[in-house]
């Protein structure tokens, strides 16, 4: 009976799975059947993108990317303009991107001791390289396109901070004492400085609409994103470089902190793709080459210093100082068993528990049929109690029988 009652638990289990899962497939399709057009293919573009831990080369250069100003590039970031005042800065790429659309994500940090920052920063496509000037440490008059997040609040609305899209064909002046918001395009409220993890920025330039996704930082989650605005009939450059820039202002600034930069081309669905760029130059092939052998020989040479000045300590065998395929296979199949025979003694404590009330409650059954019983002398005990207490017995005989069943360590059987 124990092992019918055990078959019975699994098969109604699974039913519940089997039905769960079937509900979760139905929803999935139909949120699928909502979204009719076909999603672009994305190929990632490494010559217009940068990201840590080696983000630069040991001469401070960040391949494929140009900076000036007062940008400072590290291994595992840029830092466009410390929290100093009156400080500028920008990355540019040093190629100009030929592909009709394309999407961006950039990570960054914008952090300040103060309630309020300045100025801002701001991620640019443009015809020219803006490598100075006063938007936010970039050119004004640019042709192209400006995502601007805007920390510091000129116009006293107390509409900051904002992030904002402003167009240009060369001959827009930008309105600093507006803080642009006369001639942007789009705009969303979010506060984006001093975030616990890393703000994230999602520009989409797909079928002449552009679409600004924002990750308020507020989660580790990368992808949890939130929609900030889009432009629709947008028409920009066939070719311009990618840019970022940011400025601090006259009285207080903000660290603006950029980790990544990530392009990706967008080909429609359909269409055939593009060849792959060239191979590296031979040039930079060999810079990259020298560069590791450098690093290969300084390691080394590190490695005899520290063992001339520690000769007490051995040199370990390095198939000991990591593990192999076979003992993360028992390791992972060790961990695997203990989880289950925990889970198990988990089940045989909760079953203790049902057993338990389950004869509190038969007993009290038992006892209210006596005093029925007692009152009622001559006369034959109800049907209906009677057959409550047999059920009751019954499965309380079941449960002990299961509970009988020997449990087996698996743990201690390896």
């Amino acid at each position: 009976m124990a092992v019918t009652i055990g078959r019975c638990l699994a098969v109604d289990a699974c039913l519940l799975i089997l039905t769960l899962t079937c509900h979760h497939s139905n929803a999935d399709n139909v949120v699928a059947g909502a979204s009719t057009e076909e999603a672009p293919h994305r190929r990632f573009e490494y010559k217009y993108s940068f990201k840590g831990p080696h983000l630069s080369q040991t001469d401070g250069i960040i391949p494929f990317w140009v900076h000036i100003g007062n940008a400072i590039p590290s291994a595992d970031q840029v830092r466009i303009t410390p929290s100093l005042r009156s400080q500028k800065g920008s990355v540019w790429t040093k190629n100009t991107v030929n592909f009709d659309h394309w999407e961006v994500e950039v990570t960054f940090r914008v952090s300040g001791r103060g309630k309020m920052g300045a100025d801002g920063l701001a991620i640019w496509f443009t015809t020219a390289q803006g490598l100075d000037g006063p938007v936010y440490g970039a050119a004004d008059n640019w042709n192209g396109i400006g995502i601007f997040f805007d920390s510091f609040d000129n116009d006293g609305k107390k509409n900051n901070p904002a992030v904002l899209v402003v167009g240009n064909n060369g001959k827009l002046v930008y309105d600093h004492p507006n803080d642009g918001t006369t001639q942007a395009l789009g705009t969303c409220l979010r506060d984006f400085r001093n975030k616990p993890y890393p703000v994230r920025a999602k520009i989409t330039y797909y079928k002449k609409t552009l679409t600004v996704l924002i990750n308020n930082g507020f989660t580790p989650d990368k992808d949890d994103y939130e929609f900030c605005t889009k432009v629709d009939n947008m028409i920009i450059p066939q070719e311009g470089y990618f840019g970022i820039s940011a400025a601090t202002g006259g009285l207080a600034g903000d660290d603006h902190d950029v980790l990544s930069f990530l392009t990706f081309r967008l080909t429609e669905p359909g269409q055939e793709l593009p060849a792959p760029e060239a191979e590296m130059p031979k040039e930079e092939q060999d810079k990259y080459q020298e560069e590791f052998e450098n690093f290969q020989q300084e390691l080394d040479k590190k490695k005899d210093d520290y063992q001339k000045e520690h000769p007490e300590v051995q040199r370990e065998p390095i198939e000991e100082m990591y593990e192999s395929v076979n003992d993360r296979e028992i390791r992972q199949v060790f961990e695997g068993q203990n989880q289950i025979h925990q889970e198990i003694k988990q089940l045989h404590r909760q079953l203790a528990m049902i057993l338990d009330e389950q004869s509190r409650y038969v007993s009290v059954v038992t006892d209210e049929i006596s005093k029925r019983h007692g009152e009622l002398v001559g006369q034959a005990p109800s049907q209906e109690m009677g057959a409550v207490v047999a059920t009751q017995q019954e499965i309380l005989r079941n449960l002990n029988e299961l509970r009988s069943v020997p449990r087996h360590n698996p743990v201690s059987e390896l």
